[in-house]
C-alpha cells in the first residue's frame, strides 16, 4: 500500500456550493412511478439532489467555492502557489481546467496548476498529492478544488443513477504550518475500470453512435452516459475499503475511539450502514449529506464536512478519518486534524463562466482570451 505521512501540511479551509436547483425524489413519480421511488428513496437514502444548469459547469461550482473559502480566511491571491482542479467534469478536452480556474481566480503566474482526473477518490488521492507538492517546495499555501457534474453524465431513463448523483463544487486550503499531521493510504484496482464507466467521449470509442441503448441491466442509455456496475461496486466497496481503513489505523496506531468523525464518499445509505457496521463505528461519528445532496462524487467528503460543521460556531479542533472510493477503481483513506472554524456553511450559486460558452469561430474570436 501507498502510506503517504506530512508533518507540516494542514487544511485550513473547506468551503462548498451546490446549485439553487433542487430536483425532490417525488419529481420522478411520473417518470419512474411511486412505488418504484419511494423504494429507491429507502434504499439509497436519496431524497433530494442538485442540478446544475444547462451551461453551469463543474468549474463554475468550483470557482464560487474557491471565491468564497478566500473571501473568509482573507487569504492575498498572490500567496497561492499551486492550484488542483480534480474532477471528471472537466470545462474541455483541453486545456486543463485548472487553467481557467486560474485565470478567473485571478492567480500569479508563478502558481503551479493542473488537473488530477479521478472522481470519488479525488479528494483523498488529490489531498496527498498537494500536500507532497508543498512538503517538498516552498509553496506555503495550495488551493485544491474537487468538483463534479454528475447530473450530465446520467441518461433521464437510467433508473439506477438519474436519481442518485448530484452536483457540487468545493475548494479546500492548504498550508504549510509546523507540527500539523496529515497522512493517508492509497489505492487502485485498474481490473475493476469497466465497474463505473462513460464508453464515449473519449478518444478510444471517438465517434460512437448516439442513440439510447437497452442495457442488460434494464436501463437506457447513450454510451456517453454512466454506466455503473452496481454489485460489483458494492462487493467493491465493502470488502476493500474497510480493509484499507482498518491497515491505516495500523500504520497509524489508532483506533475508531481515535477519531472524533469519519467523512465517508457518500455513495448510497445501505453502502454507509455496512461500512459502520464492518469498522464498528457509532452512527454519530459518521454523518451523512446525501439525503439532500445526492452522491456527488469527487466533493461529496468536503460537502459532507461544511454541511455536518459549517453552521457550527466553536473553535473546536476535530480529528477525521475520511474515505473515498469509487471509479477507477481507486480509493484511499486519509487522517487529519482541521478546527470547525475552518469550515464554511454551503452556499447556492446561479455562477457560470459565459466567455467560456463558445458555439462559432466568431465568437471564439471575440472571446476575451
Amino acid at each position: 500500500m501507498a502510506y503517504f505521512n506530512f508533518n507540516n501540511i494542514k487544511i485550513t479551509g473547506v468551503a462548498c456550493t451546490v446549485p439553487k436547483t433542487k430536483i425532490k425524489s417525488n419529481d420522478y413519480y411520473e417518470r419512474f412511478g411511486q412505488d418504484y421511488v419511494d423504494k429507491f428513496v429507502k434504499m439509497t437514502g436519496v431524497e433530494e439532489t442538485r442540478k446544475a444548469g444547462v451551461h453551469q459547469t463543474a468549474s463554475d461550482l468550483g470557482c464560487a467555492a474557491a471565491e468564497e473559502l478566500l473571501r473568509n480566511k482573507k487569504v492575498k491571491r498572490e500567496d497561492i502557489k499551486a492550484l488542483i482542479f480534480s474532477t471528471h467534469s472537466m470545462d474541455y478536452r483541453r486545456p486543463a481546467t485548472a487553467c481557467v480556474l486560474h485565470k478567473r481566480l485571478h492567480l500569479k503566474r508563478d502558481c503551479v496548476a493542473f488537473d488530477v482526473n479521478l472522481g470519488c477518490s479525488a479528494f483523498v488521492y488529490s489531498a496527498q498529492i498537494i500536500s507532497g507538492l508543498m512538503a517538498n517546495s516552498n509553496i506555503d499555501k495550495g488551493l485544491l478544488i474537487v468538483s463534479e457534474t454528475m447530473s450530465k453524465t446520467v441518461h433521464p431513463e437510467d433508473k439506477s443513477s438519474t436519481m442518485l448523483f448530484g452536483d457540487a463544487g468545493a475548494a479546500i486550503l492548504f498550508e504549510k504550518v509546523p507540527d500539523n499531521k496529515l497522512s493517508g493510504i492509497l489505492c487502485s484496482d485498474g481490473n475493476g475500470y469497466k465497474s463505473i464507466i462513460i464508453p464515449a467521449g473519449g478518444f478510444r470509442n471517438l465517434k460512437a453512435p448516439e442513440e439510447s441503448l437497452l442495457f442488460s441491466d434494464g436501463n437506457k442509455r447513450t454510451l456517453y452516459n454512466v454506466w455503473m456496475d452496481g454489485a460489483k461496486v458494492f462487493e467493491f466497496t465493502i470488502r476493500d475499503v474497510p480493509k484499507t481503513i482498518k491497515s491505516y489505523m495500523e500504520y497509524e496506531h489508532t483506533s475508531p475511539d481515535t477519531y472524533d468523525y469519519f467523512i465517508m464518499h457518500q455513495a448510497n445509505k445501505y453502502i454507509h450502514k455496512q461500512l459502520q457496521k464492518r469498522l464498528k463505528i457509532l452512527p454519530e461519528k459518521m454523518p451523512l449529506s446525501l439525503d439532500r445532496y445526492g452522491n456527488t462524487s469527487a466533493a461529496a467528503i468536503p460537502l459532507t464536512l461544511c454541511d455536518t460543521f459549517g453552521t457550527i460556531d466553536s473553535k473546536t479542533e476535530y480529528q477525521m478519518l475520511m474515505s473515498g472510493f469509487g471509479v477507477g477503481l481507486s480509493w484511499g483513506v486519509m487522517g487529519t486534524a482541521i478546527k470547525c472554524t475552518d469550515i464554511y456553511p454551503i452556499i447556492e450559486t446561479e455562477e457560470c463562466f459565459t466567455e467560456g460558452i463558445i458555439h462559432t469561430p466568431e465568437e471564439w474570436e471575440e472571446a476575451d482570451v
